[in-house]
């Protein structure tokens, strides 16, 4: 891993990256124009929560660079927006001046990835995580924390790659590997960009300062309590054409956000009780830690469950997803 005091950034003319990216494998999907001297840093080790329904696909955590700084945005379970479709994620690579960022992409096969061992099924190679069978997706329990209630489930364990928990490709201590045939042919395919609720949980981990790298020194950074999560995002509603329409899914989006906070503010109130009666107790280390790590986890699991939320609620009003449209088709 190269490390250096000071990141080195610079800025690709779209052009030139554009001329560059022609004698790179076709297996990069989309480089981000941002060349970084520092390499990222190993992938941290984390928890994977329980998948919240059927159609939802894990897609793995990484390291993203803004604001001068790498930072950790968490592996998520996210619906894939066509059935059928896989996750291929994004991974950095050393272009001989410095590590520029491959971004992931939904498609048919999963292409190259770096040769990243981001586990949960992405061991460098493709993903042994579950498969899709007559439009329904079937998960791998050997490497999936799924709940009593799902019935698309095997268990069938692969050989693990080598790589620990290095995070990019090529340069000094990267992973060695090239594209197969099979990955060029998926990112060459047909294929489409992380779906809104990526960007939105991407742009979150952005702007919580506990999850950059010199705040977490490597770790996941996950929030202990509901006041270290960042503001509730904001959604706008689509664009229907339909002005009445227009208004309910605004609205309904604006009460969603509300009622989250207000959910947010219950579960700190609880947990700063919890303190206060603890202090009183003159609770041993231990016993803190335990509580610590209680409301870690009442924490994630509140925030869980308003991402599925939040992406319950624009498949429903996306075409197609279900809403009343005048004529409109449900989901598939």
């Amino acid at each position: 891993m190269r490390l250096f005091n000071v990141a080195h950034v610079r800025f690709v003319p779209l052009l030139l990256l554009a001329a560059g990216t022609l004698c790179l494998s076709t297996a990069s999907f989309a480089q981000v124009g941002v060349s970084v001297d520092i390499a990222p840093p190993e992938l941290p080790v984390y928890e994977q929560p329980i998948c919240p329904g059927d159609g939802y696909i894990w897609t793995p955590g990484y390291w993203a660079w803004g604001d001068g700084a790498y930072y950790w945005v968490s592996g998520d379970w996210v619906m894939a927006p066509e059935a059928g479709f896989l996750w291929t994620p994004g991974y950095w690579g050393w272009r001989g001046s410095g590590f520029f960022f491959n971004e992931g992409y939904w498609g048919l096969g999963v292409g190259f990835y770096g040769g990243i061992n981001y586990g949960f099924g992405y061991f460098g190679r493709g993903y042994d995580g579950g498969r899709w069978d007559n439009g329904h997706f079937f998960y791998n329990s050997a490497y999936n924390r799924v709940g009593a209630g799902f019935h698309n489930v095997y268990s069938a364990r692969v050989s693990e790659a080598a790589g620990g928990r290095v995070s990019y490709n090529g340069g000094k201590g990267g992973i060695e590997a090239r594209a197969t045939p099979q990955e060029e042919a998926a990112a060459n395919g047909r294929h489409t960009a992380p779906v809104a609720a990526q960007t939105q949980h991407a742009q979150a981990a952005r702007n919580t300062p506990q999850q950059r790298s010199s705040e977490n020194h490597g770790a996941s950074g996950t929030a202990v309590h509901p006041k270290d999560l960042p503001p509730v995002a904001h959604s706008d509603a689509p664009k229907t054409g339909n002005a009445k329409l227009d208004q309910q899914y605004q609205k309904q989006q604006d009460q969603l956000g509300a009622k989250q906070n207000q959910e947010r503010q219950k579960l700190q109130q609880q947990q700063d009780k919890e303190h206060q009666q603890q202090a009183k107790q003159n609770a041993s280390a231990e016993k803190t830690q335990q509580l610590e790590q209680r409301h870690q986890q009442q924490t994630q699991q509140l925030q869980q469950r308003h991402t599925q939320q939040a992406q319950q609620m624009q498949q429903r009003q996306s075409p197609g997803g279900g809403e009343s449209r005048g004529g409109g088709g449900g989901r598939h």
